[in-house]
């Protein structure tokens, strides 16, 4: 019989979610969560875990940076042509995770994914570095490649080709935005009595319930 992993648990010790303390809608709680997130570690804080799901009913999963939060949903970016992107256009389905050990919090969020406007993306794109625009156009997310050498090679054409001018917004790289339709909000508990906040989307209106650890 194979040994079983150590478990390195502390008991928690944070303050729980009280049910009298909560907002009525997640988006206050979402936004405080992801500010403490990044106060203790930084720019890790907006790492999420996004699934999709392929034609055949397969999921698949990556981890990405959060890239912002508006009245409607998560933004993140990507090129449209990369596995998610193909996955995102026949099922726009997603969901997502954060996990904040230090905060002993996790976060689930389940919902459509849609396409942001062209000026949206444009305006996002422009707010990289040079390299990283340069590497948009570069490279062709999720395609086989030969060697590290091709994709090199095709960093310097791109370098070259823009030598005297910005690179604009490759056509095939964007933005998406993730519609939430569901958020959990989990924190640690002592004796395993986690607190779990659920917001359910419902006929326009968030309903939260609690649910059992």
């Amino acid at each position: 019989m194979s040994e079983q992993p150590a478990a390195r648990w502390s008991e928690p010790t944070a303050a729980g979610l009280q049910d009298g303390e909560l907002p009525g809608q997640p988006w206050p709680l979402l936004h405080c969560w992801l500010s403490e997130a990044q106060s203790v570690v930084a720019d890790e804080g907006l790492a999420m875990f996004l699934a999709s799901v392929d034609a055949q009913g397969r999921p698949h999963a990556r981890m990405l940076l959060l890239r912002g939060v508006d009245e409607h949903g998560l933004l993140f970016f990507s090129h449209y042509q990369s596995a998610k992107g193909q996955e995102f256009a026949g099922n726009p389905y997603a969901a997502a995770v954060f996990h904040w050990p230090a905060l002993q919090r996790q976060l689930r969020i389940e919902g459509v994914v849609e396409r942001l406007g062209a000026l949206q993306s444009d305006q996002y794109y422009q707010t990289r570095p040079r390299a990283s625009r340069l590497g948009a156009w570069a490279s062709e997310q999720s395609q086989v490649l030969s060697g590290r050498g091709e994709l090199e090679a095709q960093f310097a054409l791109c370098k070259y080709r823009f030598l005297d001018r910005e690179p604009p917004r490759p056509a095939n790289w964007g933005g998406y935005r993730l519609l939430p339709q569901r958020m959990e909000f989990w924190q640690a508990r002592p004796a395993r009595l986690h607190d779990r906040h659920n917001y359910r989307l419902q006929d326009g209106q968030w309903l939260r319930e609690r649910l059992a650890p």
